[in-house]
């Protein structure tokens, strides 16, 4: 693994290097203490270090298995990676959340803002277009990651990408260029350069983020004068958890954006999370000799390329490319454990697949549900401000379900990441169910009952001309629940989706293993766009009813299909970690 240069600050040279540990004695016997657990767990502290081996000593195996295992360091320029990263989300989520008023709405309204004024159907087709093409751009990109240029330069390439689309929306939102045609053609234009930046950041951020936990085997440190064992999994599982957390605590730059689209204007809304993310990436910059950086392997793709044929030419049994058995095939280009590798990424590939429903529902937080509050009395604020709810609400839950799994994992009881999707998939089908039964209670309360702002009673003064619509009369703050279920679903489900998929990854294909994960994404995009004529009134009860039943009654079987994987997932890491 490249190790980095100089650190940024006071930090020690040794790249990456966990905590130091002690020689362990007789005496030392495994307690488990939670006294000193933050809200994201413990931090293992140093007492000493091996004068001898100068380095701290690999955990046995009955060490493993009786002792508590803890996060490791986790070095500054790291955390800079991952506030960069999440300045991102910054900035993506601040825009994004909205584009359904700006694409939907049209210009005039004080009470909704709007710009383009398309019409729902449109806008939420547009919408899923628009998340399909972000969610196929990160294959491309990760061949090119993982071939060519490497993870951070990669990166570098696709933030930059991300300034131009959002500097050419901020110049076509401006009210002189709107008034002068630079409307859907220059929406269309930014959404293309955001698709490919946006494409890249997903298909390397994460694997980058984990790149800078060391590969090591787990050591053994003192705690309070009790053993622990520093083990990579848990550390990588912390660092998820956070850049998780933070992406959502920057994405309430919702709640600003959305006061700013309608006491300002949309080009304002657009300029203030493209420069705070503009200086997050500045600081990056500053810092990245402090970052592990891998070089590319074009060879792993190619190699991993014949494997699959040769797996498809004998009866799709990776086995006949093991040169274990058949040396003949490999003719000296792999191992068995590269063979191996690709048999766990393609079982993490299986198991993102059932991840399209999954973000077929949750997508809907984007634009139908942002339709589904201007049916409702908004009390004045924005229709799209109650998506801010979403991002509260993780950064609230993430250190209650990190502090759950710090406690799993002290009583022994298993909580691997298929238990924790399958979860999260029963939490989502939830929330739909919520969504469903309040697009009920909307479609029963009057003036317009099953269409909302489309009759006669909801125009405000008599006048059929008015901009300004009634809406039903039912408070828009009973959509808080439907955002907290949701927070807890992708808590749960996402976050255990990326540790997973980034540990069975082979090593030099992680971007590519990850980009294919996002391809259900896209997927679910196409899904999306196909239900285009029923994402309207009154059709929507039907449409959230059948989504919730899909996902949550999916959950059972996709539990009873992949369970056995979480056991062979903790045997795994636990032994290459």
């Amino acid at each position: 693994m490249a190790t980095s240069g100089a650190r940024c600050g006071s930090e020690d040279k040794s790249s990456g290097s966990l905590e130091v540990s002690i020689i362990r004695s007789k005496s030392d016997t495994p307690v488990h203490d939670n006294k000193h657990a933050s809200a994201f767990g413990h931090t293992a502290r140093s007492y000493g270090q091996d004068e001898e081996q100068g380095q701290p000593p690999e955990a046995t195996d009955e060490e493993i298995k009786d002792l508590p295992h803890i996060k490791g360091k986790v070095p500054m320029a790291t955390w800079i990676l991952v506030v960069a990263c999440a300045s991102t989300n910054f900035a993506r989520y601040g825009i994004t959340a909205i584009f359904q008023n700006y694409i939907q709405k049209p210009r005039g309204n004080p009470l909704l803002p709007g710009a383009l004024g398309l019409g729902q159907s449109k806008a939420t087709t547009i919408q899923f277009a628009f998340l399909f093409f972000c969610y196929v751009t990160p294959l491309p990109m990760s061949i090119l990651s993982d071939s060519r240029l490497g993870r951070f330069t990669t990166m570098i390439v696709s933030m930059g990408f991300l300034m131009m689309g959002y500097a050419l929306l901020i110049l076509t939102s401006i009210p002189p260029a709107l008034d002068h045609g630079a409307r859907v053609g220059g929406l269309a234009a930014a959404m293309i350069l955001i698709g490919i930046g946006q494409g890249g950041m997903t298909a390397t951020m994460v694997v980058f983020i984990g790149d800078q936990v060391p590969d090591t085997k787990p050591t053994v440190v003192r705690v309070k004068d009790k053993l622990a064992v520093v083990d990579r999994k848990v550390t990588i599982q912390f660092l998820f958890n956070v850049l998780f957390w933070l992406g959502n605590l920057a994405a309430m730059s919702m709640l600003p954006t959305t006061l700013l689209e309608k006491h300002v204007g949309f080009w304002v809304a657009f300029l203030m999370p493209t420069c705070i993310m503009a200086l997050c990436v500045a600081a990056l910059l500053i810092c990245n000799k402090s970052l592990v950086k891998l070089p590319p392997q074009g060879n792993a793709l190619s190699q991993a390329y014949r494997v699959l044929l040769i797996a498809c030419r004998s009866g799709f049994r990776l086995s006949a490319a093991d040169p274990s058995i058949h040396p003949q095939k490999a003719a000296n280009s792999w191992t068995s454990s590269f063979v191996g590798e690709i048999r766990r990424g393609l079982t993490a590939c299986r198991v993102m697949i059932c991840f399209t429903i999954f973000w077929l529902c949750y997508n809907q937080a984007g634009n139908n549900f942002v339709s589904q509050a201007s049916q409702m009395e908004t009390g004045g604020i924005s229709n799209d401000t109650l998506q801010v709810f979403n991002p509260i609400a993780v950064v609230l839950v993430m250190p209650i379900i990190h502090l759950l799994q710090d406690l799993m994992r002290k009583w022994k009881v298993a909580f691997g990441p298929i238990l924790r999707m399958a979860i999260g998939f029963f939490v989502i089908g939830i929330a739909l169910a919520y969504a469903a039964g309040l697009q009920h209670f909307i479609y029963s309360r009057g003036p317009c009952f099953s269409h909302p702002l489309a009759c006669s009673a909801a125009v405000d003064n008599g006048s059929s001309a008015s901009h300004e619509r009634r809406p039903n009369d039912i408070t828009v703050w009973l959509q808080i629940p439907l955002y907290l279920l949701l927070a807890i679903g992708e808590s749960l489900g996402l976050v255990a989706l990326y540790e997973y998929s980034f540990s069975e990854a082979p090593t030099n294909m992680k971007s590519l293993v990850q980009s294919i994960g996002q391809l259900t994404v896209a997927l679910a995009s196409v899904i999306g766009v196909a239900l285009g004529p029923v994402s309207k009134d009154p059709y929507l009860v039907i449409l959230y009813g059948c989504l919730a039943g899909v996902i949550g009654v999916g959950a059972i079987p996709f539990w009873m299909v992949f369970q056995r994987y979480d056991s062979e997932y903790e045997r795994q890491t636990a032994t290459t970690t």
